[in-house]
């Protein structure tokens, strides 16, 4: 058990399985379901790899700063908690407020991803009752309702305690994996390594373009550090499975290109819809097995789903608690020792996410990919800070070559963030994502100017009551 547990608010319940199924689940998710043929289509098969590959090299390095800082400071807030003590107040919020639309982006994904794989599995059938058209999609109450209803049956189980939730993780990430491992297994039986051509397609720009959509792909083991007052396993082994999570997925998208490129043929993937399930049903000649990849597919929804409801919980959470955000959302269940308003906020987001139509898959991974790398970078810079202004402090779990480590971290992060740039060949949308960013950080300066205000008066009205007493504590000595 954690030193720190006589000092946490939480309750110590996760185990090595729980926090391992936490990270990964949020990983691999759904998207390995539905863009694995858009990603074949930007970069070819052996380019799609590449792009996943520089991304994981990214991310590995990353997360080996998030692995020592984790277990060096088993707090609640992760990259909260990293940046406040190495770069200060101001660096801590932005940092945390980037993360937090990573994570809410993701979390509103899912409740679009979820009634789109249903309307894959009853075709349009389903969709009944057309209410407006954003950005060429058609919305459909049906649609709209079942997103929504989704959406509020996560926060429920989000709600209700961290440990039940873990439970439900482990056993649909084991589903998942299962799944996965059959596809491949097909695809090494039954595939054909000529369909991989075209190996290449769009050059260097379609390998780029596959690359920077890694990091919403990727998020998910910088959840660990988000609950780490909650594991109840010694802090040197968090770092150790953090990084086994990153390791672990690099495999998996790696392993889900080459599986669905060597089942079908090029054409069959650019007409496809579901190419993955396709791909299962190919390989094993069967529907069935298509359907599995379905299923597989909506447990990847759900623990993507979950685990980053704990993750953007628990940042909103430690903001709220550093006096950044509303006191409100600092609140813990009695019982269920959950931040219970922080869930509510994300759960009415994510409930909303689906009135605006299925483009918002593409719109919120990413202007979540772009401030999940803000993060990143922020913390890769922290790493680096308290290795010289406290190269004492006790690090469990210590990265080795740790200079070479961070100031890797920061280059491939930094040049990461200058390819989302106008002119750039992964360039964001102006009109979508760079809006959806610039509301965001303008909607948290307003909060964090506020709220910074009023801790600043009580940090004054603090000191001069100090200075009154203390006053009046030399009078009476005087006397």
């Amino acid at each position: 058990m954690n030193k720190n547990s006589k000092n946490s608010k939480f309750e110590k319940v996760l185990s090595n399985k729980d926090i391992m199924a936490l990270a990964f689940g949020a990983m691999i998710g759904w998207a390995w379901v539905v863009l694995t043929g858009e990603w074949i289509n930007k970069a070819g098969s052996l380019g799609s790899i590449i792009g996943f590959l520089i991304g994981g090299i990214m991310v590995l390095f990353v997360s080996l700063t998030y692995a020592e800082l984790t277990s060096a400071m088993p707090k609640c807030g992760g990259d909260h908690v990293f940046a406040y003590r190495a770069l200060g107040r101001n660096a801590s919020f932005i940092c945390t407020w980037a993360i937090i639309l990573g994570y809410i982006s993701v979390v509103c994904f899912e409740a679009v991803a979820f009634p789109t794989v249903i309307e894959y599995l009853f075709s349009s059938s389903y969709l009944k009752g057309y209410l407006y058209t954003v950005s060429g999609y058609d919305v459909y109450l049906t649609w709209v309702i079942v997103g929504s209803i989704s959406s509020i049956i996560v926060m429920i189980v989000n709600y209700i305690g961290v440990k039940p939730l873990a439970f439900m993780q482990k056993v649909v990430t084991i589903i998942i994996a299962l799944a996965g491992i059959s596809l491949f297994t097909g695809s090494i039986l039954n595939g054909e390594t000529s369909n991989l051509k075209p190996l290449i397609m769009n050059g260097k720009q379609g390998i780029l373009s596959v690359a920077v959509a890694t990091p919403f792909l990727y998020v998910g083991f910088d959840v660990i550090p988000q609950v780490a007052e909650e594991i109840n396993i010694p802090s040197k082994k968090i770092g150790k499975l953090l990084i086994a999570s990153v390791i672990m997925a690099i495999i998996w998208y790696i392993m889900i290109i080459y599986s669905t490129s060597t089942a079908l043929n090029f054409n069959e993937i650019m007409t496809s819809d579901m190419v993955t399930a396709d791909a299962m049903s190919k390989l094993f000649s069967s529907k069935l097995a298509g359907k599995i990849i379905i299923l597989a597919g909506i447990g990847g929804i759900l623990t993507s789903w979950n685990s980053f409801f704990v993750g953007g919980s628990r940042a909103i959470y430690s903001m709220a608690e550093s006096n950044m955000l509303p006191s409100f959302l600092a609140k813990l269940h009695p019982k269920y020792k959950t931040p219970t308003n922080a869930i509510l906020l994300i759960g009415i987001l994510s409930t909303l996410a689906p009135l605006l139509g299925k483009n918002m898959l593409i719109w919120l991974s990413n202007s979540g990919s772009f401030t999940i790398v803000i993060s990143y970078f922020i913390v890769s810079a922290s790493f680096l800070a308290l290795r010289k202004k406290e190269p004492f402090m006790k690090r469990p779990y210590k990265v080795k070559f740790g200079k070479f480590v961070g100031v890797m971290a920061m280059i491939i992060t930094g040049g990461m963030l200058i390819l989302y740039m106008p002119g750039m060949p992964a360039a964001l949308s102006l009109k979508y994502e760079w809006s959806i960013i610039l509301t965001w950080f303008a909607i948290g300066a307003i909060l964090f100017i506020k709220e910074n205000y009023k801790y600043n008066s009580k940090l004054r009205d603090s000191d001069s009551v100090l200075f009154h007493n203390s006053r009046g504590k030399y009078k009476e000595n005087c006397v």
